[in-house]
């Protein structure tokens, strides 16, 4: 019987020449195909930095807006070089009784009083706006003389409230000046924990300190001087594109105030302007 020999089939493959070769245009179609593609997703990563930075400098002038809007009227100052903006904060306002008639239910002016009622109930208003003890009552606020808040020249702290019918509020004695009374019986009120606000841009952030006391915060002339504790509202701000200004001086009822920001980070830059319209009505 003849033996029988095996016969390998015939086997086909890339051989090292071919793969280097296909290896080698696979890198020049992909360094092609990077080429176009580096500008759209650089692009996209520019535009991720834009966006971020964006939003930032948005949410500040959105919370420096908000907090604007509450100021008490001709309380609103700036620095000298426009890097810092001051206010006294309100929580709250009201109609106080200005006729008598149950002893001690009016606010008096001209000589010392410590007890008045307020028209509505305390205790309905939101809990961030009701009026509680070591609060500040401010009535007729025109920033200067006998109605300066700065000054407490026209400010009572309350030491007890007490809600109705109509609220009767306590409050340290104080002789109100004559010339205060408002004419549509109006007062404010300032929340105890946080008498005065100011935003200041200092280095390269930008931040948002308060006083538990009456008192200035922005200088006439010079810097102001900034606490480690102090709490950062914004980074990378540029300092020399950081103003306020404020108009006033010129509007008797209404305050206009201008912000301009830069934020730079990243080889990015973002620049916003923002106008804030405030009520100056004592």
């Amino acid at each position: 019987m003849r033996a029988r020999h095996y016969v390998p089939k015939f086997q086909s493959g890339f051989t090292l020449v071919e793969l280097i070769m296909v290896i080698v245009i696979m890198g020049v179609i992909g360094g092609m195909v990077s080429v176009f593609m580096k500008s759209p997703i650089d692009a996209y990563f520019a535009s991720a930095r834009r966006a971020a930075l964006t939003d930032v400098a948005d949410t500040t002038v959105r919370r420096i807006a908000r907090d604007l809007r509450k100021a008490l009227p001709n309380s609103i100052g700036t620095s000298g070089d426009n890097k810092c903006i001051e206010f006294i904060p309100t929580k709250t306002g009201g109609r106080y009784r200005a006729e008598e008639l149950v002893a001690g239910d009016s606010l008096v002016f001209g000589v010392a009083d410590t007890t008045f009622n307020i028209f509505g109930q305390n205790s309905l208003l939101p809990v961030d706006q009701q009026i509680a003890i070591g609060d500040v009552i401010v009535v007729t606020n025109f920033g200067f003389g006998v109605a300066d808040a700065y000054a407490s020249t026209n400010t009572a702290v309350v030491s007890n409230v007490v809600s109705g019918a109509e609220t009767v509020v306590t409050m340290a004695s104080t002789a109100f000046d004559v010339a205060l009374a408002s004419p549509n019986y109006r007062f404010q009120v300032v929340p105890g924990n946080e008498r005065v606000v100011a935003f200041v841009c200092d280095g390269s952030n930008l931040y948002r300190i308060t006083k538990t006391t009456f008192g200035h915060i922005c200088p006439a002339s010079g810097s102001v001087t900034v606490a480690a504790t102090d709490p950062i509202l914004a980074r990378n701000v540029t300092y020399a594109a950081c103003n306020f200004n404020y108009s006033g001086s010129d509007l008797q009822r209404n305050a206009l105030i201008s912000m301009n920001f830069q934020l730079s980070a990243d080889g990015e830059t973002v620049s916003l302007q923002h106008e804030v319209h405030v009520n100056n009505t004592p």
